[in-house]
């Protein structure tokens, strides 16, 4: 416990831009077979380091098949709020579950270095208290630590809906469910919110018989994956309204809200439309009567290929879809960052305006077909996957693996772990940096990043920025 609130949380977006830059980098490391435990890779982000790029500590679970995902803090800027009581908490500890296996570990990151496990919570815990499974995303709230989950009870998480539960953000015990009235919500994914407006989004991917075994064509060619967003009462816990994006628009995935809590709309993007392969990005805004609305402002086709160069999965299609798995905004609300997995792209767009976002940077690396190499000349396998964006938007972070059976489908073999990282433009634009490329240990693949500090995909603010 500090006696003043820990410097790395802001009241505003504008405060996290002007805070130090990010020395150092958390990036999860997953066996995908299963036949080495996940870890917790520490890399040296500071370009004046003598170690610039590499991996300087590592944490080793002690389990086997936790399959490491998503993760996120124990606590951030919206231990701010005014609605807490905890605004004297340390940004300190890192929270890891493990989609496959329902187990959570607490690392304890306060010397980076030293980084080690804290406590481990066993998933048998986690059924018994909240009848959820496959534990995905972490946020830091204001009363406490909020976990989305893609699996209800039972062996194959389909036992009643997911949803979220809460944890202690001092003792991590684990307290309950989050929902009162979860209305038509049956399916979830990622969920994020405006703190002062009272209200939560949240939003859909599929339930474990569709993911965990790899992408089931007949259910997406027949629209069974997600394609709704819902918004919710923050504090009364109860779903307010759900909006159909459209059957066609399936995976529904990242909720991205403006940062400034002074704006009233947010992100969300989409994986594919099945009647054209196109990736989309939907803008939904809240009107003057206080109900929500949703409309499509980007659409990314598919490039065309030959049937020899696609994996099975996609030969029939004779193209490679955009496969929008990831999408991240900057602090300042203007640049809107998507990864499009299977064309091998990172897009960047200008979202100042956001119903008429603008594509302002673009860059090519990996990919289905194109297998675009880094500016190094080293293979990038798969293709841009988690995104993360430092505070004052100057650099863009990401990793290359989506989950370790549909790596397998869309990019069949072996490809190797890769973390890049690209400069941004102030204006816009992107060029990757040829001198950063992290070397990770053989028989692993690479998720999510977390920056020191905090990073954009982290943290809600309390206060509108002037």
């Amino acid at each position: 416990m500090n006696l003043r609130p820990d410097p790395t949380f802001h009241a505003t977006p504008r405060l996290a831009m002007e805070a130090p830059a990010e020395t150092l980098a958390f990036t999860l490391m997953l066996s995908p077979d299963g036949t080495q435990p996940d870890g917790l890779a520490v890399i040296d982000v500071d370009p004046t380091s003598k170690s610039y790029g590499q991996i300087v500590h590592q944490v080793i679970m002690p389990n086997k098949g936790d399959e490491f995902h998503h993760f996120g803090w124990n606590a951030c800027s919206s231990a701010l709020s005014p609605l807490t009581g905890h605004a004297f908490l340390e940004r300190r500890y890192l929270i890891i579950p493990g989609i496959r296996s329902s187990r959570i570990y607490v690392i304890d990151v306060k010397e980076p270095l030293k980084a080690k496990i804290h406590k481990i919570i066993e998933p048998e815990e986690v059924f018994a208290k909240t009848g959820y499974s496959r534990p995905h995303t972490i946020h830091c709230g204001p009363e406490g630590i909020y976990v989305s989950t893609l699996g209800g009870g039972g062996p194959d998480g389909t036992d009643g809906p997911p949803g979220i539960f809460i944890m202690d953000c001092e003792t991590f015990e684990i307290l309950g469910r989050y929902e009162m009235d979860r209305g038509k919500q049956e399916k979830h994914y990622d969920f994020w919110w405006n703190l002062p407006r009272d209200y939560m989004v949240s939003s859909e991917w599929g339930l474990p018989p569709q993911f965990e075994n790899g992408l089931v064509p007949e259910d997406l060619l027949s629209n069974k994956y997600g394609h709704s967003i819902h918004f919710w009462n923050l504090r009364e816990r109860r779903n307010v309204q759900t909006i159909d994006l459209g059957e066609n628009h399936q995976m529904a995935l990242e909720i991205r809200p403006a940062h400034d809590p002074a704006k009233d709309y947010g992100f969300c993007g989409v994986v594919v439309d099945t009647t054209n392969l196109q990736g989309a990005i939907f803008t939904w805004w809240r009107k003057p009567d206080g109900t929500f609305d949703a409309k499509k402002t980007i659409t990314i086709d598919p490039q065309p290929a030959s049937a020899d160069d696609l994996p099975d999965l996609l030969k029939g299609f004779e193209a490679v879809p955009p496969l929008v798995t990831d999408i991240d905004l900057s602090l300042d609300d203007r640049f809107l960052y998507v990864s499009c997995w299977g064309t091998g792209e990172m897009h960047q767009y200008d979202v100042s305006d956001p119903m008429n976002p603008k594509l302002a940077g673009k860059v090519e690396i990996g990919g289905i077909v194109k297998k675009t190499p880094h500016p190094n000349g080293k293979p990038f396998g798969y293709g841009p996957q988690m995104v993360e964006i430092s505070r004052d938007g100057k650099r863009v972070y990401w990793t290359n693996s989506l989950y370790s059976t549909w790596d397998d489908q869309f990019y069949p073999g072996d490809r190797g772990a890769a973390m890049v990282m690209a400069h941004a433009g102030e204006n816009g634009g992107l060029e990757l940096a040829e001198d950063f490329w992290v070397e990770f240990p053989e028989g692993y693949r690479t998720h999510q990043i977390r920056l020191e500090g905090g990073d954009c995909s982290t943290d809600s603010f309390c206060y509108p920025s002037v």
